[in-house]
């Protein structure tokens, strides 16, 4: 049996991407276009982008994205690490039902985990700001980096370990030496998802978000809402650049590393 795809199969994939992608690239395109209207082409220009870095709120929104994406991803690479290791290694009662809990988030539509969390911080008496969308981030990134790093470590090789173990040293010496060096490519990879993840969310932020904390993903979407302008493009092709860059980044060093 050839081991080469056949033309159709190729043909078709093709364009099941290029219809997937296409809209993107019209994005990006029209994000140089010198036309206040993405109608037509009229020529090449990077004023959008100017604008964009004159736009105070748009501004505020970016560093306000950065920031929470940086603290959340830093805390749910913590803590979803932290977890993979105790599933991994350590027999618990009710193990197994924690496990399963970590798969929830991955498969409930983001509109169900906004409204639980609005309810929930509603219930509490906490009110909507900046704490609230970084408790959020931090609640469904964790997920995501429990299983990315688990998967690390089911492949890993346990005989460095346990010949640590055998050669004198305690169980943290065992882990900080030889376990978490050989798990920094999940880790890394884990904790760049995660900050894609947070810096492109709208959906749950939207429901957490207080007054004059707005994320640049709640600002663009604002922006639409009102009118639609050219450096509405200029910002959505900068979030898509970013986030593009770091999906593939973890995804190369997950592969790196394997």
């Amino acid at each position: 049996m050839s081991g080469r795809l056949p033309r159709w199969l190729g043909a078709m994939a093709g364009g099941v991407l290029l219809f997937l992608h296409l809209p993107i690239l019209i994005l990006v395109a029209f994000s140089f276009n010198t036309s206040r209207f993405s109608a037509s082409w009229t020529g090449f220009t990077l004023d959008w982008y100017r604008a964009m870095v004159k736009r105070p709120d748009i501004l505020r929104g970016l560093w306000l994205s950065l920031e929470i994406g940086l603290i959340s991803a830093l805390i749910s690479t913590v803590l979803g690490t932290a977890l993979a290791l105790a599933f991994a290694r350590h027999r618990f009662r009710g193990r197994a039902t924690l496990e399963s809990m970590i798969y929830v988030p991955l498969v409930t539509p983001e509109i169900v985990v906004g409204i639980s969390l609005l309810a929930l911080f509603a219930s509490l008496g906490i009110s909507l700001g900046v704490t609230t969308i970084l408790i959020a981030h931090v609640a469904f990134s964790i997920s995501f980096v429990t299983v990315i790093v688990g998967a690390r470590l089911a492949g890993m090789d346990r005989s460095l370990e346990e010949a640590a173990l055998t050669l004198g040293a305690d169980e943290f010496t065992t882990l900080i030496r030889v376990t978490i060096p050989q798990l920094m490519p999940g880790v890394v990879a884990g904790g760049l998802l995660a900050f894609t993840l947070s810096f492109d969310d709208y959906v749950i932020t939207s429901f957490v978000t207080g007054s004059g904390t707005s994320t640049l993903p709640v600002v663009v979407y604002g922006m639409v809402r009102r009118t639609i302008e050219p450096t509405v493009n200029a910002v959505s092709a900068v979030v898509l650049g970013v986030t593009t860059l770091l999906i593939y980044a973890a995804d190369w060093i997950s592969r790196k590393e394997s």
